[in-house]
C-alpha cells in the first residue's frame, strides 16, 4: 500500500505477498480496508502499551515516548492511507486514553509541586498533546527530545518574582 496507494492494492496481492491463499484471507477479512483497520488497531494498542510501560518513569518519560511515536509515524504512510486510518473511532478512543493518562500524571505531579497548579490538568494535557504533535515534522530524535524539553519547561511552576 505504501508503494501503490490504498485504492490500488487487492486482496489477491496481499494474499500473495504473505504467502496464503486468497480464500484463507477472505475467511478472516472482508476486504483490504478490514485488514488495514485491524493492523492499525494493533498498532494503536502497541503504542498505548508502550506509554503504560513508561508511566512509572514519570510525566517526562511518557511525553518523550509519545513524541517519539509521533516522530516515527511521519512520512510512514501516504496521505490517502493516513486519512483513511484516522477517520476510525479507534483513533479518537486512543487519543482520549492518552489525554486521560496525561491528566492523571499532571495531577500527580502538580500535587507534589513538580508541575504548575495555576492551570488545570486537563488544559495542560491538551497543551502537551498539541505541542508534541509537532514532533511529526522534526528532522531527528534529538530535535524531538528538545521539543519535549521545551514542553516540559512550560509545565513547571512559575518562579516567584
Amino acid at each position: 500500500m505504501a508503494e501503490q496507494g490504498l485504492l490500488s492494492v487487492t486482496m489477491s496481492q496481499i494474499a500473495e505477498s504473505v504467502g496464503i491463499g486468497r480464500a484463507t484471507l477472505y475467511k478472516y477479512f472482508g476486504g483490504v480496508e478490514t485488514i488495514l483497520l485491524a493492523w492499525h488497531e494493533r498498532e494503536i494498542a502497541r503504542h498505548l502499551e508502550q506509554l503504560a510501560d513508561v508511566r512509572g518513569q514519570g510525566l517526562g518519560a511518557v511525553l518523550e515516548a509519545f513524541a517519539l511515536m509521533r516522530h516515527a509515524s511521519h512520512g510512514r504512510h501516504d496521505p490517502e492511507l493516513s486519512e483513511f486510518l484516522h477517520r476510525d473511532r479507534q483513533v479518537a478512543r486512543a487519543q482520549h486514553q492518552v489525554h486521560r493518562l496525561l491528566v492523571e500524571l499532571i495531577r500527580e505531579a502538580a500535587a507534589s509541586g513538580e508541575v504548575r497548579d495555576d492551570v488545570g490538568p486537563d488544559e495542560l494535557a491538551a497543551y502537551c498533546l498539541h505541542a508534541l504533535a509537532a514532533a511529526r515534522s522534526l528532522p531527528s530524535k534529538a530535535a524531538v527530545r528538545r521539543l519535549v524539553s521545551v514542553t516540559v519547561a512550560g509545565l513547571r511552576p512559575a518562579q516567584p518574582a
